[in-house]
């Protein structure tokens, strides 16, 4: 049940952590603590139960959120990690893949979207993380993204996909095995959130092309890539 996941809130705008904290504590989950810094967040993460961690990436002190979030996995590497942040850039979201967090929530805040990142973070256990630096993601029936060309191959063979479509399955396979929301897929492709239709007609589009058993929908949230 939600009411024994601990989450630590790692926000230094006091609204915006009052916010969640009401948010997810009507969803009975347990708040351990608001943190303002990221010293303070590796200080409590160390020496406290702790399940998930929502840490905006701009904190108060000298210490990103980041560079907290890389410690934290460091010395406790089953806690959950979501970043929150007001930018949507490709830097940002390869901090998060950098530190293997589960997701990011872009500021303003969007009530579904919270709420569903943290429930896929909590549905699943950790899988292995996929090494971003290497240049190639083996995927399912043959499939290989290349993460230096952007590009998908089958048998050595380019497929023919278009730019979003590309953008869809790199988020997906750097999240390897694991679920990724429609939010953070939309705002990966769109830099905004999109309506659910425009989504699965993109997902459509790319299952006629690849088959579908290559993208999975994962309870009607978001999707994932074997």
């Amino acid at each position: 049940m939600n009411k024994n996941k601990k989450i630590l809130i790692v926000e230094d705008d006091l609204i915006s952590a009052e916010y969640l904290k009401e948010l997810l504590e009507r969803e009975r989950y347990e708040i351990v603590d608001i943190i303002s810094s990221g010293k303070e967040a590796i200080e409590f993460c160390k020496e406290n139960e702790c399940d998930l961690v929502l840490m905006d990436i701009m904190l108060e002190d000298n210490i990103s959120g980041c560079e907290a979030a890389l410690e934290i996995e460091r010395y406790k590497p089953d806690i959950k990690i979501i970043f929150l942040t007001a930018y949507a850039e490709d830097e940002m979201i390869e901090y998060a893949f950098e530190a293997k967090a589960y997701g990011y929530l872009i500021k303003p805040y969007r009530e579904k979207e919270i709420l569903a990142t943290v429930k896929l973070a909590f549905s699943h256990e950790r899988e292995p993380q996929i090494n971003i630096k290497e240049d190639k993601i083996s995927l399912k029936n043959g499939y290989v993204y290349d993460l230096k060309e952007g590009k998908l191959f089958k048998d050595g063979e380019e497929v023919a996909l278009g730019k979003r479509a590309l953008k869809l399955i790199e988020i997906l396979a750097k999240n390897k095995n694991k679920s990724v929301s429609n939010e953070q897929i939309a705002n990966y492709i769109w830099g905004d959130v999109k309506e659910v239709s425009t989504l699965r007609a993109l997902i459509h589009r790319i299952r006629k092309t690849l088959g579908k058993d290559l993208i999975k929908n994962i309870n009607s949230m978001g999707y994932k890539i074997a």
